[in-house]
C-alpha cells in the first residue's frame, strides 16, 4: 500500500491560524469541511487565497484542505494563502522564485493595536472639554 503524499504549511494573519494540507488532485479547495465558495462570503477572498496556486500554475494539480481558526474572513483568507504558499515550497523548490517575487512567503505581521488605559481605544483620546 503506497503512502499518500501530503504537503503541509501553516499560515497566520491577524488573529487567524490556518493549517493547510496539499495533496495531488484535481483542484478542490475545502475549508473547515466546506467548499471554499460556500465558506468565504466574497469572491475576492477566494481569488486572494488561490493566488499562490495560480502564480505557480498548480490550481488543477493539488487539492487543498485547510483548517482555520480565529479572526474574520479576511484574516482567514490571508492565513490560508500563506499556508498554501508554504506548502507549495514543501512540494518543490521550483515554485520559490515566483512566490518570493509576488511576496507570498512574507507573513503580514499587522495586528490590532491594544487599547491603552486613559484612552477610549488604542490612540483615541477622550473628547476635550473646556468647561
Amino acid at each position: 500500500m503506497a503512502k499518500e503524499v501530503k504537503y503541509y504549511g501553516t499560515g497566520r494573519r491577524k488573529s487567524s491560524v490556518a493549517r493547510v494540507y496539499l495533496t495531488p488532485g484535481k483542484g478542490a479547495i475545502i475549508v473547515n469541511g466546506k467548499n471554499v465558495t460556500s465558506y468565504m462570503p466574497y469572491k475576492t477572498l477566494v481569488m486572494d487565497l488561490m493566488q499562490p496556486l495560480t502564480l505557480t500554475n498548480n490550481q488543477d494539480n493539488f487539492d487543498v484542505e485547510a483548517f482555520v481558526v480565529g479572526g474574520g474572513f479576511t484574516g482567514q483568507a490571508g492565513a490560508i494563502r500563506l499556508g498554501i504558499a508554504r506548502a507549495l515550497l514543501e512540494a518543490g523548490d521550483t515554485n520559490r522564485p515566483a512566490l518570493k517575487v509576488a511576496g507570498m512567503l512574507t507573513r503580514n505581521a499587522r495586528v490590532k493595536e491594544r487599547k491603552k488605559y486613559g484612552l477610549k481605544a488604542a490612540r483615541r483620546a477622550p473628547q476635550f472639554s473646556k468647561r
